[in-house]
């Protein structure tokens, strides 16, 4: 079948696809496809799903808890989670699994939320267990926290807007009237395309009294109300002045939190009573084991998970004679039992994503709340008006109840009835309908007085509303007010104990390394021995595997560093002291397995320092060389493994280190060699360089060989250097060809 062109764009804008049905293959500009494809999605993700708006919620936690509202669930008994799951998928079109993952995060039972919105009971998990499930949602039972009642006030007098759900049979609210900042009082998180949000927690009675103090002064400083963030867990939060005003100032920074912990004196031991919310129990008890095994930690003799009824529990059983505090220090060091908190303020304000600050999030949540106060009082303002205006008619009737009866017995046809009482009394239609629908045994002079007499306060009432309508201040007072109720009825005292830096900063205890001196050798097919230089000249021959042989010999002291480069472009970083002194008689350890290299890699070269000084020369395959300094190689950081070594686009035939520049020899496969001062080579920065000509070599052939040159091994060394790069070298006299150092090339 011929192809379709649908678009004249170059054809590296162009994708092949095909089309249902027809089978037909076209070609479809990328910028199209994804424009009508993909962004649409993403738009989806962002406004529907994976954002909280201004009131604190996703679309799917807002469904859940409507629903729930719906059901009557703020007042009433508990019901199986099954049924809150299924009518839930009324306005959320999605599984049955995703619905009860969203309630479980809600719940009381999981601790993930400093104010749970939803009342549990069965299990519902733990947010700091990575492996304990919760409970299937037909054995578990919710219902609302009654700090829901504060999301849900006058929902119902049209504080928030309202739309159709998917198909159109029923109405959802686009936001929730939430009486207090809700957005900060629980965290919240969630990806979607492109960007994230991730929100921290806040105690609520701060919360409330900062929002109260931002409403009477704009310029409030919010840390003399709010001095940080609060974690349902309870761990302790390290105080970063400059890491804090980042955060309240940009809504983006991390916060660094530490675990809690006492020291059981009488069984020797350490509970660890509360994590980071960015870790879990069983990672930190993995690290632990793993650093045990490797031998960095050897003051623990067990660790354990006690978790039970009383909450989160971590013992670490201590070896006789371990300072505790020292221990932990160690262990804040190389665990996530001090752990950050990446904070991404990203809300969704009228539709727009936006990464805000406390200070304007808190002022467009009063925004935001101030549009519901006015829209709450016009709707009273409205319905007290219309009560007004049916007393005014009744108020009418007052004057002459007699007259309203006559009319009514002398009305022949129903319908006459109400505008005959319009003409009689001089009132409209709806007063009119109001009065005929009165009982006939309340057509009384009591009742009537009775009904009117609330006349007077409902034009007090209502001139009050007009009041406050007209009054931005007013309006804010309620606001004040009605925070202050809430952090007086649901305030909590702080459960994340803020430490400062200074107390909080501890020094590591670095263990004494003895340092004597010591010999390495390292072989071709990856093993390597520490010997002590004292007791060498006392050993034999070494024990080495069939066809191996020793390719290095470095005299050096134990406390040196040891970088292995492989065969992949990758360099393992390890302590001498982290192998043990062995004899030449053994095989020695295989580097491999010891550092933990990954499949088919194998270790090729070993370099030993101290200050990370000198240069690092690689020979490719095609006759380039590369020249890298050494301290390229040196981290800040403990890491083990450093990819992109160097190049990988040819072949590495040989590396070498050298103290400083001096002449090297490069050897092709054709049997030329070429002398080379390195100081004719710039030296590059960039470990992944590729390297400069340095050898011409003829079709075939490869350069295999780069060794360091020694003064006297070449009778005439002049035939073999040249004046400018690249060369193609000089096959050696047979006088050379004989030499000592040619016969171990």
């Amino acid at each position: 079948m011929p192809r379709k062109k649908t678009s004249k764009a170059p054809k590296t804008e162009k994708i092949k696809g095909v089309i249902n049905g027809a089978g037909e293959v076209v070609e479809q500009p990328i910028v199209s496809t994804i424009r009508e494809n993909f962004m649409p999605y993403a738009m989806s993700v962002i406004l529907s799903r994976a954002i909280p708006e201004i009131d604190g919620f996703k679309p799917s936690h807002r469904k859940l808890l409507y629903t729930m509202y719906k059901m009557g669930l703020l007042t009433g008994a508990r019901t199986k989670s099954a049924n809150i799951v299924g009518a839930t998928m009324k306005l959320n079109p999605h599984g049955d699994s995703a619905i009860y993952d969203t309630m479980v995060r809600l719940s009381r039972g999981y601790e993930a939320l400093l104010h749970p919105y939803v009342d549990s009971k069965g299990n519902f998990g733990k947010f700091y267990s990575r492996d304990m499930a919760w409970a299937a949602s037909r054995y578990t039972e919710a219902k609302l926290a009654p700090i829901c009642s504060e999301l849900f006030r006058d929902i119902d007098k049209d504080t928030v807007d309202f739309v159709d759900n998917y198909d159109n049979t029923m109405k959802e609210p686009t936001l929730l009237p939430a009486v207090f900042p809700s957005v900060l009082v629980n965290a919240n998180t969630g990806i979607a395309v492109g960007m994230a949000s991730n929100i921290c927690s806040f105690n609520l009675r701060e919360i409330c009294e900062t929002t109260a103090a931002l409403i009477r002064d704009p310029d409030h400083d919010i840390f003399s109300t709010l001095p940080a963030p609060d974690f349902s867990g309870g761990c302790q939060i390290i105080y970063d002045e400059k890491a804090f005003q980042q955060v309240y100032e940009t809504g983006k920074g991390s916060i660094r939190l530490r675990a809690k912990y006492v020291y059981d004196k009488s069984d020797n031991c350490v509970d660890v009573l509360a994590i980071p919310s960015s870790t879990t129990c069983e990672v930190i008890i993995e690290k632990i084991i793993d650093l045990v095994k490797q031998g960095k930690v050897r003051e623990i003799s067990d660790v354990r998970d006690e978790t039970g009824i009383d909450g989160l529990k971590i013992t670490i059983d201590l070896k006789r004679g371990t300072d505790p505090d020292k221990l932990m220090a160690k262990l804040f060091k190389l665990t996530t039992l001090e752990d950050s908190y990446a904070c991404n303020f990203n809300v969704l304000i009228a539709g727009v994503p936006r990464v805000l600050g406390v200070r304007e999030l808190l002022e467009e949540w009063i925004a935001f709340r101030i549009e519901c106060v006015k829209r709450r009082t016009f709707y009273d303002r409205t319905k007290k008006a219309e009560k007004l205006h049916l007393l005014k008619g009744l108020e009418k009737i007052l004057l002459d109840i007699d007259k309203a009866i006559k009319i009514i017995r002398e009305t022949d046809e129903e319908a006459e009835v109400v505008p005959n009482l319009m003409i009689g009394f001089g009132i409209d239609q709806v007063q009119a309908e109001y009065v005929a629908e009165i009982k006939l045994r309340h057509l009384n002079r009591e009742y009537i007085l009775k009904r009117t007499q609330d006349i007077e306060d409902l034009e007090r009432e209502i001139a009050e509303l007009d009041d406050i309508l007209k009054s931005k201040s007013r309006v804010k007072t309620i606001i004040v007010k009605e925070l202050k109720s809430v952090a007086d009825k649901y305030g909590q005292p702080r459960k994340s104990m803020i430490i400062y830096e200074d107390t909080a900063a501890y020094v590591e205890e670095v263990d004494e390394v003895p340092d004597y001196p010591c010999t390495f050798f390292f072989t071709k097919e990856g093993y390597f021995k520490k010997v002590k230089t004292q007791s060498l000249r006392m050993m034999g021959a070494h024990k080495l595997k069939e066809g191996d042989e020793v390719t290095q010999e470095i005299a050096a002291n134990n406390n040196c560093d040891l970088l292995f480069f492989t065969d992949k472009a990758q360099v393992y970083k390890a302590k001498a002291n982290d192998f043990t002194d062995t004899k030449t008689s053994v095989l020695g350890e295989y580097v491999a397995a010891k550092l933990g290299m990954d499949e088919d890699e194998n270790a090729v070269y070993l370099v030993v320092t101290k200050d990370y000084k000198g240069i690092l020369l690689f020979a490719f395959e095609n006759g380039k060389a590369a020249k890298v300094p050494l301290e390229a190689y040196a981290t800040k950081t403990n890491r083990k493994k450093l990819t992109g070594a160097y190049s990988d686009k040819n072949p590495l035939a040989a590396m070498l280190w050298i103290d400083e520049d001096r002449e090297v020899l490069f050897t092709a496969s054709s049997g030329r060699m070429l002398l080379v001062h390195t100081g004719a080579l710039a030296l590059k920065t960039t470990r992944s360089t590729q390297g400069v000509s340095v050898m011409k070599l003829k079709k075939g052939h490869r350069l295999f060989s780069l060794s360091e040159y020694r003064e006297g091994s070449f009778k005439k060394p002049q035939r073999y250097r040249t004046k400018s790069l690249p060369a193609l070298g000089a096959l050696p006299t047979s006088e050379d060809s004989n030499d000592e150092q040619l016969s171990l090339l």
